[in-house]
């Protein structure tokens, strides 16, 4: 932790951790590196940090070194607990005064620290509660990791390694549904997840759990204030929704979509889909801004659908369209599965091995008196042959009929019949 180290002169930013040699808080550090990467991080100073020194900043956050030394960043949730302001009043109760720009409020709670000066109630209660700082450098340790794991990029980023559309959940209320949407992406080879000023905030350990194992995909999403941020660099957009909407826009069905994003992308453009608030949907103003509309063909009388229910959808139609899933998972002991009949190994039965099947059958059937009266003896060959032939049977399968067959008519072992 050479790098960074602990100034306790109260003129810079109070005694909070800093970079050794500069004035930068160990908070700025790891929120940059959240936010734009360890790049952006590298930046934030002239000249620019090492990129060792932005990581051994971001450890020193995420093993909470600053808890030993009793020196916290504002504004992260080590320093409201450290404090131990276990309400809003108590935070209040600290300074001598509190002046709300918004709306010229001032509020006289009498105690012995200085007059504090908001713009807003909402950022008022928002540095009571303080962020989670450790735990954004942790997301970035998580994320530093997943990107140098094959075997992670191997279950993301299309199957292919190639462009893949970015999925972008406006206003979401549930991070229990974040995660599962995660997961759902994670099924289809997707792994581009952004969000749009997230009800519960983000990151979000809920979203985490939901998620049960696409973590790849949560460590690396991304969160916005506002739509626009999120689509940015994207060429094309549409928007998903159960609602007619009064604007001239195409309307797509998921699988056309899909075909237009293939398309798209292999011009060298970037798409995104957009699915709105479980409650409400996109609004007006998030649909407009959109290329496409895309609904589903759905019971006209129950349209809606959840948040992961849509997302799962998306991701099928997306894999069809490029053919890169397999049937199931596959292991280091398990091939790729096609669809149709499955042998196990075993080749179909030839018409001679089948032939044989149905001579050893009908002999014993005549021998045991089946074919009585005789003259119903054609038809009912012809039913069991015709009933046989349609299992297409494999050799393995044709020599385990022919051995039953045999039980039955000799018995084996103690129940042997004797010759007669």
């Amino acid at each position: 932790m050479a790098q960074v180290n602990i100034v306790n002169d109260p003129a810079i930013h109070g005694g909070e951790p800093v970079i050794a040699g500069t004035t930068l808080r160990v908070a700025e550090v790891v929120v940059a590196s959240y936010d734009g990467g360890i790049a952006a991080a590298t930046e934030l100073t002239k000249p620019t940090l090492a990129t060792a020194v932005v990581r051994e900043a971001i450890d020193y956050c995420a093993l909470r070194a600053c808890e030993d030394q009793k020196k916290f960043c504002k504004g992260c949730r080590l320093a409201t607990e450290h404090a131990g302001w276990t309400t809003f009043d108590e935070y209040l109760a600290q300074f001598s005064a509190v002046h709300v720009e918004a709306g010229g409020l001032r509020l006289m709670p009498g105690g012995t620290a200085h007059v504090l000066t908001v713009p807003s109630l909402e950022v008022l209660a928002k540095e009571w509660r303080g962020e989670k700082i450790h735990y954004l450098a942790r997301r970035v340790i998580r994320r530093l990791k997943n990107e140098a794991d094959p075997r992670l990029k191997q279950m993301s980023g299309g199957l292919d390694g190639g462009p893949s559309p970015a999925f972008i959940l406006v206003r979401p209320q549930l991070a229990d549904n974040i995660g599962m949407v995660a997961r759902a992406m994670a099924n289809f080879g997707l792994d581009d997840l952004r969000l749009v000023a997230p009800r519960d905030g983000w990151p979000n350990e809920k979203a985490r759990v939901a998620a049960s194992g696409a973590d790849f995909i949560i460590d690396v999403a991304r969160a916005t204030s506002t739509l626009p941020e999120a689509i940015g660099e994207l060429n094309w957009v549409c928007a998903t929704t159960a609602r007619q909407r009064d604007l001239a826009k195409p309307v797509l069905t998921p699988e056309q979509a899909v075909v237009e994003m293939r398309r798209r992308l292999d011009l060298g453009q970037r798409v995104g889909v957009l699915f709105g608030p479980e409650r409400t949907g996109l609004e007006g103003d998030d649909v407009a801004i959109a290329d496409a509309v895309v609904m589903v063909p759905v019971n006209p009388n129950f349209a809606s659908l959840n948040l992961a229910q849509a997302a799962l959808l998306f991701g099928y139609e997306w894999m069809k369209e490029n053919a890169h899933g397999t049937l199931g998972r596959v292991t280091t002991y398990e091939s790729p599965l096609v669809p149709g009949q499955r042998t196990r190994g075993s080749e179909l039965a030839t018409k001679h091995e089948m032939m044989g099947l149905f001579e050893h059958l009908e002999s014993e059937l005549e021998r045991l008196g089946f074919f009585n009266p005789s003259q119903s003896r054609d038809a009912l060959v012809r039913n069991v042959r015709t009933m046989l032939t349609r299992m297409s049977a494999t050799e393995q399968e044709v020599r385990t009929l022919r051995g039953i067959v045999a039980t039955l008519a000799k018995g084996k072992g103690r129940a042997r019949k004797p010759s007669t």
